[in-house]
């Protein structure tokens, strides 16, 4: 139930994990275009194909423009839209994070018209272009609030990508979060998640304004898109290699070292099998390895798929990998990696992965201009990959912390091993 999200079981709790596994939701109709046109009907027919894979929740995306088109005012026929649309997540018996500013989707970025052109204004730094985004997520908490499906709201997808066109700082972007973060919870009702993403280059980009202090200390729980063409992981190393097939477990290690809860949860909010980088041969073989060594960590929360059906090829202009992401291709037929995805979780329900404090960690180094050690190709992530491959399963803990008694006992860590 929604009203139990992000909870850790109390003393007299079952213990046992209750991990997520759902999918992002891409149309199959004309992908999100849709929303111009908006067919119940359609989006019917794809969230039973979902939940028929025996998954529990989507994450879904409106796009801007249309919820926005002027500063001062958010269109209701689309906030109606959206809300139907987790209402046919509900009838399905899925669960539904909605993410508000979108913003940036495969590729494509999506700007209302009052913060281009002559009307430029920097949607990181200007206050009332800030103020707009926030309302936007009053607006969306307060009319969704009350299905008991929602699990919350995200304040956008990977809104970092949009940083090439409206520079900001990390201090501008920290004021940022903090303000919309505030917002969305405005409308929320206790237990609903306020969260935010990035796409990787937080983690791992030298200098890049959105830190992973920010993506570990700032909403509810920290999300993760561990994707495997980062820093040309799958290239560098190949597709079956160990380093790909622990990525989404080390990103999440890696989240955990830079909370300041020790507790604190992390969802791998996408992860996918995109071709070149994942053959179609190994896209099957590649989602159980990283579901199963992903659910490794004590830390996850869940892991939702990206994404649920191909981009038809009728469309023009996609990156080639956006073509071939989904569990179902574009006319709808379930396609191997679905088949892989959906015993995996049924695998791992039937029998809870229980996993143990990792007793071992390394000790990260490093500050915002040289954040890409830790990334493909970087001297800590290839000593980490190292020690997996040899079959330890280590911890990541920050410098800053590695003096901390009190902390590494809270993980459970008893040894650090320091690189030269």
């Amino acid at each position: 139930m929604a009203e139990q999200v992000g909870r850790r079981p109390g003393p007299e709790e079952d213990p046992i994990r209750t991990l997520r596994f759902g999918v992002n939701y891409t149309p199959r109709r004309g992908w999100f275009h849709a929303w111009h046109d908006f067919d119940p009907a359609h989006a019917r027919e794809d969230l039973e194909q979902i939940a028929g894979l025996g998954l529990d929740h989507v994450r879904i995306f409106h796009l801007w423009p249309l919820l926005q088109p002027n500063r001062t005012f958010v269109r209701p026929a689309a906030v109606d839209q959206l809300a139907q649309l987790v209402d046919l997540a509900g009838e399905a018996g899925l669960d539904v994070l909605v993410d508000g500013v979108q913003g940036h989707l495969s590729s494509f970025d999506f700007y209302p018209e009052w913060t281009r052109g002559w009307h430029h204004r920097n949607v990181f730094t200007d206050p009332e272009a800030i103020e707009a985004q926030a309302e936007l997520l009053r607006t969306l908490g307060h009319t969704l609030a009350g299905r008991p499906n929602l699990l919350g709201l995200q304040l956008g997808n990977e809104l970092n990508n949009l940083v090439e066109h409206n520079p900001v700082t990390a201090a501008e972007v920290d004021h940022y979060l903090d303000t919309l973060l505030a917002a969305a919870r405005e409308g929320l009702r206790p237990g609903h998640l306020a969260t935010h993403s990035a796409y990787d280059a937080a983690w791992y980009g030298d200098d890049h304004p959105f830190t992973p202090r920010a993506s570990a200390r700032k909403g509810d729980l920290t999300t993760v898109h561990p994707w495997v063409f980062s820093g040309d992981c799958a290239r560098r190393y190949g597709p079956r290699s160990p380093q790909v097939l622990h990525l989404a477990e080390y990103g999440t290690e890696l989240a955990v070292a830079y909370a300041e809860d020790p507790a604190r949860p992390v969802w791998v909010q996408e992860t996918g099998a995109p071709e070149p980088h994942i053959p179609a041969a190994d896209a099957p073989a590649f989602t159980r390895a990283t579901v199963r060594n992903v659910a490794e960590c004590t830390a996850l929360w869940g892991v939702t798929w990206w994404c649920s059906h191909d981009v038809d090829r009728a469309l023009a202009d996609y990156p080639e990998l956006e073509y071939t992401l989904g569990l179902f291709d574009s006319a709808g037929r379930a396609k191997p990696i679905a088949d892989a995805l959906a015993a995996t979780v049924a695998g791992l329900r039937a029998e809870p992965p229980a996993p143990l404090p990792r007793e071992r960690a390394l000790v990260l180094d490093c500050s915002p201009a040289t954040r890409s050690v830790s990334g493909p190709g970087g001297a800590f992530f290839e000593e980490w990959m190292r020690q997996r491959t040899e079959g330890v399963r280590p911890a990541v803990v920050l410098a800053g912390r590695a003096d901390d008694p009190q902390y590494l006992a809270a993980r459970g860590i008893k040894e650090l091993v320091r690189l030269p």
